[in-house]
């Protein structure tokens, strides 16, 4: 019987430049709407490694290699996070809100929070009742009409001379941490992470000193969470001829989750590819082949109908563009404590870095020639 391969770890995020940005970078809040200052941090990162930059109307950021080359090749991430708008202020001071993204509501309760005004950040609690005083056998449990925020004042005028208002965005306060040397763990690794994976590998592309044969349009896409817009807008004005998209999908190892409905996916066993009508098979069949050649781990996910990402906006954009999806597992998902596994981060970012090199000028993915 021939010896198993082993597989071959290559650190690729081993520099403290990258880690310190990758902190700063999830720490760093940039709710649906309002990415802006998080857009700033991840340029500034990345522009030692592209040629040019831009940024649309609506704040998706745009780092481009070989600009002028006629093919086009997009690798993407979203930057928004899920959040809270404040909704209504009572006459006593407290403070209700209704969500910015797929914000869980049972999750609310003893949260410590920013509330985000024009004169700065407004801390505040998701408050809660205590045990001793919730009678009854059937418990309420939290819920939209019933979770609020105490920003510790006694009135509506307080509240509001605070610069607390009607709109005002709410993002949750916790922050990144490694977890036995062995997770990322933080809010808005849903998909935060996902920009820094596709920031390394334009990191890789120019500190290997590698030529692409085609441009390459490395995109930082806002308000996935409220409908993939962002990738919708920005898919219109590259018109790319192909779309490689990274975003998380669940660690169905954990309790409560149903492996029949939800598939068997586990956080530290490798990338994820999607099959859905969205992902074309030709593309997703490259990636299936680098990641065979290169010895990388994979894992494979059914999304039915949709990705529910961002594939789907590239890919029925413009006629149609070429795109395929490599997922991050990721536990406790739309939580303040998303873990991702080190190793998947390292293998996601060498699938798209070998991926692409990989990938000629010109290619044709067609299914008939």
């Amino acid at each position: 019987m021939a010896k198993k391969k082993e597989q071959v770890k290559t650190r690729v995020v081993t520099n403290k430049k990258s880690l310190e940005f990758l902190e700063r970078y999830i720490n760093n809040a940039s709710p649906t709407g309002f990415e802006s200052e998080g857009q700033k941090l991840w340029l500034n990162y990345m522009k030692p490694y592209i040629d040019e930059y831009f940024v649309d109307n609506y704040g998706t950021a745009v780092g481009v290699i070989n600009p002028k080359a006629e093919y086009k090749v997009v690798i993407e991430a979203h930057a928004d996070e899920i959040s809270w708008f404040v909704n209504y202020i009572t006459s006593d001071g407290l403070i209700y809100v209704i969500r910015n993204g797929g914000s869980d509501h049972q999750i609310a309760p003893s949260k410590r929070v920013n509330i985000h005004t024009d004169k700065g950040i407004v801390k505040a609690v998701f408050g809660w009742p205590a045990i001793h005083t919730r009678a009854g056998e059937k418990e309420e449990g939290p819920s939209m009409k019933n979770i609020f925020l105490d920003c510790g004042c006694t009135s509506k005028k307080e509240v509001e001379d605070l610069g607390i208002h009607v709109g005002c965005v709410i993002t949750y306060e916790d922050e990144f941490m490694v977890l036995n040397d062995r997770y990322y763990v933080g809010r808005a690794m849903d998909n935060r992470i996902g920009g820094f994976m596709i920031a390394e590998v334009a990191r890789l592309i120019k500190e290997n000193k590698k030529k692409l044969p085609f441009g390459l349009y490395i995109v930082n896409a806002v308000q996935e969470e409220i409908g993939l817009r962002g990738a919708e807008m920005i898919a219109h004005r590259i018109k790319p001829n192909v779309a490689i998209v990274t975003d998380v999908t669940h660690d169905t190892s954990t309790p409560m989750i149903s492996k029949i409905t939800q598939g068997d996916l586990q956080c530290g066993k490798g990338p994820v590819i999607s099959y859905a009508p969205a992902v074309h098979n030709n593309l997703n069949k490259l990636l299936v082949a680098v990641s065979a050649k290169h010895n990388l781990p994979l894992q494979r996910q059914a999304s039915s109908r949709s990705t529910g990402t961002d594939t789907d906006a590239f890919a029925y954009s413009n006629d149609g563009v070429v795109s395929a999806l490599i997922s991050l597992p990721l536990r406790y998902m739309h939580t303040t404590v998303e873990m991702v596994h080190k190793d998947d981060v390292e293998n996601v970012i060498r699938l798209i870095y070998e991926s692409l090199l990989t990938i000629r000028s010109g290619q044709d993915f067609k299914y008939i020639k």
